[in-house]
């Protein structure tokens, strides 16, 4: 047994709001004409495709209504998390009963016409849809697809030491792998500096067709699962029989005010040994969680049709199908309105009485407008030292070598000690192993468990967030991003294709986001992919797949943007501009072994300004028509291409070559299809209509075919790339395998340009002979030909 928290007057507040959510949720599933049932229940006051999901709203609405009256009571500031995203309903009753979409949607006021508005657009053509989407002011958190609840909450609450994220999971979302291992995003969470996650874990026992694993299991089983992840539970459940919801209101209103009471005695005591003790928090608290068993439908119709409903996977829907066509259903429906007892929750102009408004927070803490769900309302400019000084010098290009992630880490270290509370640095284990460590000289890894003898920067504190789950590293940026802060996922080329349906449901947001004037633009999500296909060598085909920019170019072209710099100094000068960027998703891919250096700073930020460009020190075209164009994206195939036109230079001199290098991969798009994209006559002048064009490619060729598939001269480009030949092997052999290799590309002109072949044949075999000796000398002796690793620019050429 739990005291009795709430008196008569809170209890009534309560109350009032929870039924008001109802009726508002089951009003946008079913009815699009007379909200407050002033006619008897007609064909025609019913939408004629009933769309929605009943089963988790009453429950969405229960926690809402109860943490309103927290807030009240507390002046808490928090934001609401809807896991169980198809409970739509719940989030746009609660919104527009605080009067949050009527801010939004002035046409959609306080008024019987306003609620009959937020009802017909409802899962309905031209309206919104079924899940907590982008268009609720409130959500940060879509929730269409499950898995990501509890890593968003947490990431919202990084450097945000007053909020809480209020997270409810749904128990068919708590048996996917990504909210599995959520569960220890706790462990991440500095007690002292960040804000505080409180899940609340809904267990109606079903999800479409099936019961769901959690609440199946044992309490004391789950007890020991959740306190084995570092949770303390709180239960709540019911009505028990007989019961009405009374006693669950009470027992609810305990919980929470434990779990709050808990959370503020956490922060005080994190807080006041960081004082004392450097920033250090402390020994990882125990955070509290809430199980909240009720049953799914709860309010609804028992039965339908002679089968069970409430407490059943029916529910999970919608559960009075034939309303339209079906007297009883339809009378099912009116009795299950009428049992909200609607003359008690909406005046007769339409809008909430002063009994549900009881329950309502004041205007500033209100979860439905809280500016950190709308996150570019309050996101500040990163301040961003200058990169030019952190260039290499290049006296001549490819002729000294660095590692380019190893530049840019330096500028990054400067641009973490520069934004202490807004910037984050997100990664799978691989911070170091793609040569960013220079960071740690001004933070440590974050581990709430703190260090211990023989770790490497790792404290309680620091910015750099490390886990072995792209999952977590992504729904953690993504959390930070959405509430008006910075950061970057940096990750081995290969594995970043785990969060591949991640980053569609960001790129959604973003897309849909850009239509409504109410939301304000959001830093990019920016990703930087090293430790790529082509010097993934020694660790074999399973780390070999450039195949994650093919999947971004799929989304909206005024969303993504892919940028391939090849060498240390532009990669510095595209990181700036990603950074500084807004609302897009931004992915670059650079090497961090040692490469050759091209281009000094100016000329970088040149190159990176035009997005390609012919370099003229390595073209052999001054005041002519090519015969040939070698174009090339990324750091390895710039590097092949330029020793496949050393080779052309010094063995075939009256051969004009234009050399092209691409960044902004988005610039072979016509201008007509991507904001980044060349006009036709600027494309068709660097590349010509009617010479053949050599592509040597950092991905798939594929994706350069149909980036290009529009242009003139489509026809004449040959594209080499990755074709899914890999091993463990050497780095010439790898792009051997692939056809991307200096010989095979010289082999390439030859056929291609009129004439050659004849001429060229013996020089033709030639290359085909150096191939077949490069790859004997490295099966032979473990390593590359030296003149082949040792390739430098001959400036004489």
């Amino acid at each position: 047994m739990v005291p009795d928290v709430l008196d008569a007057e809170a209890l009534a507040a309560v109350d009032h709001w929870w039924r008001a959510a109802n009726y508002l949720s089951v009003g946008q599933i079913y009815l699009q004409a007379d909200p407050l049932q002033r006619e008897p229940l007609g064909p025609d006051h019913v939408k004629a495709r009933l769309l929605g999901h009943w089963g988790t709203t009453p429950g969405l609405n229960f926690v809402w209504s109860h943490v309103n009256r927290a807030i009240r009571e507390r002046d808490t500031e928090a934001l609401f998390v809807a896991g169980p995203g198809h409970g739509g309903p719940a989030v746009v009753a609660n919104a527009w009963l605080e009067g949050a979409w009527t801010e939004a949607y002035p046409d959609v006021d306080q008024t019987e016409e306003g609620m009959r508005r937020l009802f017909k657009q409802f899962s309905f053509p031209g309206g919104i849809p079924s899940h907590a989407a982008a268009d609720v002011p409130g959500s940060l958190h879509e929730g269409g697809e499950l898995g990501y609840a509890l890593v968003h909450a947490t990431g919202a609450v990084f450097d945000d030491p007053d909020l809480v994220a209020v997270c409810v999971i749904g128990d068919g979302e708590a048996e996917t792998g990504p909210l599995a291992a959520s569960w220890h995003a706790n462990k991440f969470l500095d007690a002292a500096r960040d804000g505080a996650v409180l899940p609340v874990l809904h267990l109606n026992g079903y999800k479409i067709a099936n019961p769901t694993v959690l609440a199946r299991m044992a309490d004391d089983e789950l007890e020991q699962y959740l306190r084995g992840t570092g949770w303390d539970p709180l239960w709540v459940s019911g009505p028990g029989d007989g019961e009405d919801a009374t006693p669950v209101h009470q027992r609810m209103a305990w919980a929470l005010d434990t779990a709050l009471d808990r959370i503020a005695e956490n922060q005080r005591a994190a807080r006041e040994h960081a004082a004392a003790h450097d920033g250090d928090p402390g020994d990882r608290p125990r955070w509290p969680v809430l199980v909240l068993r009720t049953p799914k439908g709860w309010t609804g119709p028992h039965d339908v049709d002679g089968q069970p409903v409430a407490g059943t996977w029916r529910a999970h829907q919608v559960p009075l199908s034939e309303v339209r066509s079906d007297e009883g259903h339809r009378e099912q429906l009116r009795a299950w309105l009428e049992s909200y007892r609607a003359e008690e929750l909406f005046d007769p102009a339409g809008a909430p009485t002063g009994a549900v408004l009881a329950n309502r927070p004041r205007d500033e803490r209100r979860m439905s407008a809280n500016p950190r769900t709308n996150g570019g309302l309050v996101k500040k400019p990163l301040r961003l030292p200058d990169f030019r000084s952190y260039g290499v010098d290049v006296p001549r290009p490819g002729e000294q070598m660095h590692s380019p992630t190893t530049v840019f880490g330096d500028w990054l270290r400067d641009v973490m000690a520069a934004n202490p509370e807004t910037f984050r640095l997100f990664g799978p284990d691989e911070v170091a192993s793609n040569r960013l460590q220079a960071v740690f000289d001004v933070t440590d890894r974050q581990l709430a468990d703190g260090p211990r003898d023989g770790d490497s920067h790792v404290q309680r504190n620091g910015r750099v967030m490390e886990v072995l789950s792209e999952h977590l590293c992504q729904g953690w940026l993504e959390g930070y991003l959405l509430t008006g802060r910075h950061g970057l996922f940096t990750s081995y080329e290969a594995f970043i294709h785990i969060v591949d349906s991640m980053v569609n449901q960001h790129a959604k947001w973003l897309k849909t986001t850009r239509q409504l004037a109410w939301r304000r633009p959001l830093a990019s999500l920016n990703y930087l992919l090293s430790s790529h296909v082509w010097r993934q060598d020694h660790n074999g085909f399973s780390h070999q797949d450039p195949g994650f920019i093919d999947h971004v170019v799929t989304k909206k072209a005024e969303i993504t943007r892919v940028y391939l710099p090849p060498d240390a100094n532009t990669l510095l000068s595209t990181m700036d501009h990603v950074l500084r960027s807004e609302h897009y998703v931004n992915v670059v891919v650079a090497g961090k072994q040692q490469a050759l250096d091209y281009l000094t700073v100016d000329e970088a930020v040149a190159h990176c300004t035009r997005g390609l460009g012919r370099w003229a020190w390595a073209s052999s075209d001054d005041g002519v028509e090519p015969d040939v164009v070698i174009a090339c994206a990324g750091d390895i195939p710039t590097q092949e291409a330029l020793a496949a036109t050393a080779i052309l230079r010094r063995r075939l001199p009256e051969l004009r070559v234009r050399f092209v290098n691409v960044v902004d991969l988005m610039r072979l798009q016509p201008s007509s299809e991507h904001p980044h994209g060349m006009p036709d006559r600027e494309y068709d002048a660097l590349f010509t209509t009617d010479r053949p064009v050599l592509f040597a490619f950092h991905g798939y060729p594929t994706l350069v075919h149909r980036l290009t598939y529009r242009r003139t001269g489509h026809h004449n480009l040959h594209v080499r790339g990755f074709v899914e030949e890999g091993t463990t092997t050497t780095p010439f052999d790898m792009v051997h395998r692939n056809d991307l290799d200096r010989f095979r590309l010289v082999m390439d002109v030859i056929d291609r340009v009129p004439g050659l072949g004849v001429r060229n044949a013996g020089l033709r075999q030639e290359m085909a002979d150096a191939r077949l000796a490069a790859r004997v000398h490295a099966y032979e002796t473990g390593e590359d030909p030296e003149d082949i690793s040792g390739f430098r620019w001959d400036p004489s050429l």
